[in-house]
C-alpha cells in the first residue's frame, strides 16, 4: 500500500506529510484497504505507517504520526458531520504517535495591556486579540464566532463550533472535545466591546463570522505588535495558557478553569501544577495542630 496521505490536501509537516495523508484514503475518501470494519482497516494503516521507513532510513517519528493521525481524523470528523458516515473510524482505532511537547509560554497581564495598545489601530485585530485573551478560547473557536454566538443580555459567548481552512474551502466542524462545546461568561468590559465592535458590521447576518481572516493573519499581527511593543514572541496558543495562568494567579480551581477553558479538570491540574501555589507548608501545619493541638506558632 501507498503510504502518502491528502485526502483533503491539507498540509502538515511539509509535502511528505501530505502525501502520507493521503494514501490512506481510495478516491471516496474511505481508507485503503479490503473488507471489513473502517476502524479495524485504520488500525491496520496504523500499524503499517509505524513499520514505514522515511527517505533517510528511519521510522516515522511519533510526532509525526500523530500528525498525520490527527490530519485523517479531521478528515473524518467533517464526513460525518456533512456527508452521513455514522462514525469517525480514527477516532474509534485510537490515536497514533505522540504530541509534539513544546514548552508552555504566557505573558503576563502586564505584557498582554502592552501588546494590546499597540493593536488598537486596526480593530479588528485589537478585538480577537481581546476575545483570546480574557476568555481562553482556541484560535479555531475564535475565528468561527458569529452575531449569534453572543447574548449580551446573560454577557455570555457559546462555543458550539470550529474554524479551519482545509484544500483552500472554509471548514467548520465540531469543537475539539465534548468539554470545548460550553457558554462562557465574558467579563463586563469585554462584553461592552465586542457590542461597540458589533455595531461596525452594518449588513453582517446573524451567522457571518465577525473575524473573517486566517490563522496567518493572526500570527502576522501578533509579530507586528511584539515588534512595536518589545513584548516577548508568544505562540497564538499560547494566549489561553496566558488566560489559565492569569486564572490561576486569581485563585481560581482547577475544577472551574476547566470549565472555562474546555478542559477535565485533571488536565489543568497536571499541566499548571507548576503555576498552582504549593500548600505543602500549610497541610504539615495543619497535621501538626490536629496532632498535638498547638498552633503552628508554638512550633519549634
Amino acid at each position: 500500500m501507498a503510504h502518502g496521505m491528502s485526502c483533503a490536501g491539507t498540509r502538515i509537516g511539509g509535502a511528505s506529510a501530505s502525501r502520507n495523508a493521503s494514501a490512506a484514503c481510495a478516491p471516496n475518501g474511505m481508507p485503503r484497504h479490503g473488507n471489513g470494519s473502517f476502524s479495524c482497516k485504520n488500525r491496520r494503516w496504523q500499524n503499517e505507517m509505524r513499520s514505514h521507513t522515511a527517505p533517510s532510513g528511519k521510522l516515522y517519528s511519533p510526532t509525526y504520526l500523530k500528525s498525520i493521525h490527527n490530519q485523517l481524523s479531521a478528515i473524518f470528523n467533517h464526513a460525518v458531520r456533512y456527508y452521513g458516515l455514522q462514525a469517525n473510524p480514527a477516532a474509534k482505532a485510537g490515536a497514533m504517535g505522540e504530541k509534539e511537547r513544546q514548552e508552555m509560554q504566557f505573558w503576563t497581564k502586564e505584557e498582554y495591556l502592552r501588546f494590546a495598545d499597540a493593536m488598537m489601530d486596526k480593530p479588528l485585530s485589537y478585538y480577537a486579540f481581546e476575545v483570546l485573551y480574557w476568555c481562553g478560547i482556541r484560535e479555531g473557536e475564535l475565528l468561527e464566532l458569529t452575531p449569534s454566538d453572543f447574548d449580551f443580555k446573560a454577557g455570555t459567548v457559546s462555543i458550539t463550533k470550529s474554524y479551519q481552512r482545509l484544500k483552500g474551502q472554509d471548514v467548520i466542524t465540531s469543537p475539539k472535545t465534548r468539554k470545548s462545546n460550553r457558554v462562557i461568561s465574558m467579563p463586563r468590559f469585554l462584553y461592552d466591546e465586542m457590542q461597540d465592535y458589533l455595531k461596525m458590521f452594518y449588513s453582517a447576518g446573524a451567522s457571518d463570522r465577525i473575524f473573517p481572516v486566517s490563522k496567518h493573519y493572526l500570527k502576522h499581527e501578533m509579530e507586528r505588535g511584539c515588534k512595536a511593543t518589545g513584548v516577548k514572541r508568544i505562540r497564538i496558543h499560547d494566549l489561553r495558557h496566558s488566560h489559565v495562568s492569569l486564572l490561576i494567579d486569581m485563585g481560581f480551581t482547577a475544577l472551574a478553569i476547566a470549565e472555562r477553558v474546555g478542559h477535565e479538570s485533571i488536565d489543568i491540574t497536571y499541566r499548571y501544577a507548576h503555576l498552582f501555589p504549593t500548600r505543602q507548608t500549610e497541610m504539615a501545619d495543619r497535621l501538626d495542630m490536629e496532632r498535638t493541638g498547638k498552633g503552628a506558632e508554638n512550633v519549634p
